[in-house]
């Protein structure tokens, strides 16, 4: 089978590989074990390969380059216009000699690939949405447009929408889905977090405004302020780095907060195993990968409602589900109730890791092949 992915997710060649983020990567290199070719459509940089980067493992991939185009400003916009059609016709290239088309989406690329996905009607088709599906969210117009796209079985057809958490009404050819980052092999006892002991708080992700790390550090800080015997570590990088910096150096909470950087997965897997609560108020989520990995292995979530969370969590059964507005009072509210009633902690901690342990890279990957057969 010849398979071609259209994607806008950045792409870097070096000494003949192919390299890409980590998690998408190691999501298709998933896929890629039952097909016999990958064509990539995608953009392409000349950067240099990062941390948290790393390669296609098939020996029979190659990647077609395509410039990539926002549409944030008037220039860009302009310029838009004028590589649009280009790309348009490189997609279309792409879905006439492979035997499968796997859309990535929300983005600009998804977008053109699920217009131009219309003129192959009889060709069988993956989309993994990767964005939020909640069709009461608040959305950019552009994303809106993809999922009635997608999801309108009259200009697309012969696909599986593969979308994070199980929403009313959907067409037939949505497919609740799931993302794993553990093999069953991997699973091992942990032992009973206490925490009568240092409570450990860990935060993974960006350091960016959507994530809002800044209010996971002031929540541990006003933990200390009350006299916990708190520490926090923060896995990740980003744009609010320096202000984080500022903030810890500020308030003298270099005993208790460690930026830790961007780090390989088998670090950030003993940081769960070791914490007892992940503090992740993101304003903006598809499938939080980060929380299902944190209730693998025993660290109870405390996070935000958005996207698909509200069901991962078992709406507050398996961690506890916050609003994206939430304030560090908020937070500091939800720990304490867990302080005061242990059992409920553990209780909630045992429900976590029984639902996400479910979620391997087996039956992932026995997901993905049951698609490409009946595709």
């Amino acid at each position: 089978m010849k398979f071609g992915i259209i994607t806008h997710a950045v792409h870097k060649i070096k000494d003949g590989q192919i390299y890409g983020y980590e998690p998408y990567v190691r999501e298709m290199n998933l896929w890629g074990k039952h097909v016999d070719e990958i064509i990539i459509l995608a953009p392409i940089t000349e950067e240099e390969i990062t941390s948290i980067e790393i390669a296609y493992h098939h020996i029979n991939v190659k990647v077609m380059p395509i410039p990539n185009f926002d549409i944030t400003s008037v220039k860009n916009l302009l310029r838009s216009l004028l590589v649009i059609p280009k790309i348009c016709c490189e997609i279309y290239k792409v879905m006439k000699q492979v035997d499968h088309i796997h859309l990535r989406c929300p983005g600009n690329i998804g977008l053109l690939g699920c217009l131009v996905q219309i003129l192959f009607p009889s060709k069988p088709k993956t989309a993994k949405y990767a964005g939020n599906w909640d069709p009461n969210s608040q959305q950019p117009i552009t994303y809106k447009f993809q999922k009635w796209l997608l999801g309108n079985t009259f200009l697309t057809k012969k696909i599986k929408v593969l979308v994070y958490g199980d929403w009313p009404n959907q067409t037939k050819n949505i497919l609740p889905f799931f993302t794993a980052s553990y093999h069953q092999n991997e699973i091992i006892e942990i032992p009973t977090k206490e925490l009568t002991k240092q409570m450990k708080l860990i935060f993974v992700g960006g350091f960016t405004l959507g994530k809002q790390p800044l209010l996971s550090v002031q929540s541990a800080h006003e933990l200390i302020k009350k006299g916990y015997n708190v520490c926090l570590g923060m896995y990740g990088d980003g744009v609010m780095r320096g202000e984080l910096e500022s903030y810890i150096s500020k308030h003298q909470l270099e005993k208790y907060v460690t930026l830790h950087g961007n780090v390989n997965k088998d670090v950030v897997k003993t940081a769960f195993q070791e914490a007892h609560f992940l503090i992740f108020i993101s304003k903006s989520e598809g499938w939080p990968k980060v929380v299902a990995e944190a209730m693998f292995w025993g660290c109870l979530p405390i996070s935000s409602d958005v996207s698909c969370v509200g069901y991962m969590l078992g709406e507050n059964t398996r961690g506890s589900v916050l609003k994206p507005e939430a304030s560090t009072e908020d937070i500091v509210t939800e720990i304490k109730s867990y302080l005061e009633n242990e059992n409920k902690y553990q209780e909630k901690v045992l429900e976590a890791k029984k639902w996400s342990q479910n979620y391997t890279l087996d039956t992932f990957e026995a997901a993905i092949k049951e698609l490409l057969k009946n595709g």
